[in-house]
């Protein structure tokens, strides 16, 4: 076993293993003083920096964080492991990987060098960077994916319209569709959190999107949030399933507590690729991650939760996805206590998930019972436009009324795309233009309405 230790103002400082100097390294984190592994101080938590720095990338081929005979995840990453891809950074501590990614590397070299870097690396290196540096990394990243629209191109930011109802009334949700289609959202996804995962119920929202999107051409994308078990049944009935989506999480405890596994994941993956239904991509799964969901199901093995965040990005990258999002602040202050460890940790999964070759969003959020408010959501989401996200959430007023949690909204989307010179994606924002909700801009020109009280917007008429 590698020794792990040294010398900061006169004490010495030892790491028993490798799961534990990243624990010990980690930004301050609620979920991982409640897990008993943080730093016991910030002296001892920069000790623990200074050891990382100089850990040669060939220790996390070495050493798993999780047992490789105990975890399906671990040997996944391992087995998975692209050593060709690796070669050029192979010679690397992670200070010196942190100083390629930040110094030479081009959007190229990294895009050629993820599927050689395993989750541990790219947490590992977040956690000897600044804030500004995750952003600048960030930003060097990218990921392109299609279905029917092609999203993570540069200069452009998509949005998933989150039109959830607390009992998945159909006339409510179609209501909140069209108000982010005025504003000019959707283009990453139409995503509903159902409120009932019953089959008939998802057939129907499902069925609702379709129609609306078929009845005014949308170049976009569906899909409701259920259970993949559900999708799959779902597809066998004949449902119109764009994408097929999933909760995932770091460990094989962990997925096992969202009622997955990989096995079931590819059968999942296979059956929606299987319809054909996409016409500039074949990209079909969605995944959302979070920090502690590991923890909360009581499946971290006492790693700390920033390191199994990334090693969900594992999961994620093995199905190829369109859309990979971490609900940051969702969880809540048990393990994201308050607005700055909510902010930090958004940039570091926005920033690792890239790293390793993912189509990253975040959901810019929190809890009522959390130390953050709709400000800090601002500085978070324009730190993520500044880093290049892929696409973030809008949902009507920021408040999701079925989730019970705080957002962005449909006009927080418009405000970071004003603000940064940001599009939507590139069939999107054409499909905006042709019904005149363009400004020609890349903004949304103002709704009018006749002297009935009419809406005035698609080709003149009623929408």
């Amino acid at each position: 076993m590698p020794s792990y230790r040294t010398d900061l103002s006169g004490t010495r400082y030892s790491f028993r293993d490798l799961a534990h100097l990243l624990a010990a390294a980690t930004p301050r984190r609620s979920g991982d003083a409640l897990a008993g592994i943080a730093a016991a101080s910030d002296v001892e938590r920069m000790a623990a920096r200074f050891v990382l720095a100089d850990l040669p990338l060939a220790t996390f081929l070495q050493e798993s964080v999780v047992p490789y005979e105990e975890d399906e995840v671990t040997r996944l990453i391992l087995d998975r492991h692209d050593r060709a891809a690796f070669a050029p950074v192979a010679h690397l501590t992670i200070g010196g990987l942190r100083e390629w990614i930040l110094g030479k590397a081009t959007p190229a070299a990294l895009a050629a060098v993820a599927p050689g870097l395993t989750p541990e690396m790219a947490a590992a290196v977040s956690k000897i960077m600044r804030n500004q540096d995750l952003i600048a990394a960030a930003r060097k990243c990218r990921v392109v994916t299609a279905f029917r629209t092609t999203l993570g191109l540069p200069g452009r930011m998509a949005v998933r319209l989150q039109p959830n109802h607390p009992t998945d009334d159909p006339t409510g949700v179609a209501a909140a569709i069209l108000d982010g289609l005025l504003m000019g959202c959707g283009d990453a996804v139409i995503g509903i959190n159902p409120a009932t995962d019953s089959i008939d119920n998802i057939v129907t929202l499902l069925t609702l999107i379709d129609e609306l999107r078929q009845r005014f051409a949308i170049p976009t994308q569906s899909c409701v949030l259920s259970h993949v078990t559900s999708t799959i049944l779902a597809i066998e009935r004949g449902a119109p399933v764009d994408l097929t989506f999933q909760s995932v999480a770091g460990t094989e405890a962990a997925n096992r507590g969202f009622g997955v596994d990989l096995t079931l994941l590819r059968e999942a993956h296979e059956a929606t690729r299987s319809l054909q239904r996409g016409t500039v991509g074949d990209n079909v799964m969605y995944f959302e991650t979070g920090q502690g969901s590991a923890l909360s199901a009581d499946a971290h093995h006492g790693v700390d939760q920033q390191t199994l965040e990334c090693r969900a990005y594992a999961v994620a990258r093995e199905f190829s996805p369109l859309l990979v999002n971490s609900v940051v602040g969702f969880i809540g202050p048990e393990y994201l206590y308050d607005s700055k460890q909510i902010i930090r940790a958004g940039l570091e999964d926005h920033f690792c998930g890239k790293l390793l070759g993912l189509p990253m969003g975040v959901d810019v959020c929190y809890t009522n019972h959390a130390e953050a408010d709709q400000d800090d959501m601002d500085s978070l989401l324009t730190l993520l436009g500044v880093a290049g996200v892929n696409f973030v959430i809008g949902v009507p007023g920021a408040d999701d009324i079925m989730l019970n949690y705080q957002s962005t909204s449909f006009h927080d989307a418009l405000y970071v795309r004003r603000a940064l010179d940001l599009r939507p994606a590139p069939e999107f924002e054409a499909w905006l233009e042709a019904v005149e909700l363009s400004d020609g801009q890349g903004g949304i020109r103002p709704i009018g309405f006749d002297r009935g009280g009419m809406m005035l917007g698609w080709d003149g008429g009623v929408p």
